[in-house]
């Protein structure tokens, strides 16, 4: 069996036991106090105060600047989060530990990165588009089809309408036009920052690469944006560029991903 870290975001210090018994590394974000049991993103070098605006993304930055140097090559470093797990296909038992991965499949051994599976975009309910997204719709009168309800439209929807053209403007040349033509094109997109990679070098690439355009879109969008879908812009700009930057460069694989918060009773 490969070599694998699992790291387990929460914003509650009370899923400590229960990341544990599943053998992840307890990861804890935010503002909440966290006992020294857990991995925290406020130490060393770090972003921890743009939490409210990265999410999950202050904890990547702190991995790369702290700890990604003293992972052995060729480890599964992967990630999930408390209401978020990675399955387990092949699970024939009713117990939660048994329902998700806690030992990297043989089914991954040809590939260098694991990719949660994707938001179909294309089922976005009219109520929603007629209550928040008027002006995404005008802007793109094409999406009354479903076909044409791409990655694009549905930012536009949720996060601002053109803050994801003024975004792309931001990206170095050798993803700028790729990953234009990738949020146009695309009816979905592998979910919520979630994926597995073994190869240190393709997962500092992929830092290095995500964190220069980040920084430079905060100076297009700063701190002080009103509602969810603006305030995590940063974290929600790079769920639609991790997939796109993955699938570019690296041999991957789509995987199934499981509902469940960990504050369930029944788990």
């Amino acid at each position: 069996m490969e070599k694998s870290k699992i790291f387990c975001l929460c914003l509650d210090g009370d899923y400590l036991n229960k990341v544990k018994e599943l053998g992840y590394i307890p990861v804890g974000l935010g503002k909440n106090k966290f006992s020294k049991d857990w991995t925290t993103d406020d130490n060393g070098k770090n972003i921890s105060k743009k939490n409210p605006y990265y999410g999950e993304y202050s904890f990547h930055y702190w991995l790369w600047n702290n700890e990604l140097k003293n992972i052995p090559d060729n480890t599964w470093i992967g990630f999930c989060t408390y209401r978020r797990f990675w399955k387990n296909i092949n699970f024939k038992s009713d117990k939660f530990k048994d329902q998700v991965i806690t030992e990297v499949p043989e089914a991954w051994d040809k590939y260098d990165v694991i990719l949660a599976d994707k938001i179909d975009l294309t089922y976005i309910k009219w109520i929603k588009v007629l209550k928040y997204g008027k002006k995404a719709f005008l802007k793109n009168p094409n999406s009354i089809f479903k076909k044409n309800r791409n990655i694009k439209f549905q930012f536009d929807l949720n996060h601002g309408v053109g803050n994801l053209d003024k975004a792309i403007k931001l990206l170095n040349k050798e993803d700028r036009d790729d990953f234009q033509k990738f949020v146009l094109k695309n009816t979905s997109f592998n979910q919520c920052n979630l994926f597995f990679c073994k190869s240190k070098k393709i997962l500092e690439n992929y830092y290095e690469t995500i964190f220069e355009w980040l920084e430079k879109c905060e100076k297009e969008f700063g701190f002080n944006n009103d509602g969810y879908g603006k305030t995590r812009i940063y974290g929600f700009l790079a769920e639609r560029f991790m997939p796109y930057w993955f699938r570019k460069n690296s041999n991957f694989l789509e995987w199934p991903i499981l509902f469940k918060d960990l504050n369930n009773k029944n788990l």
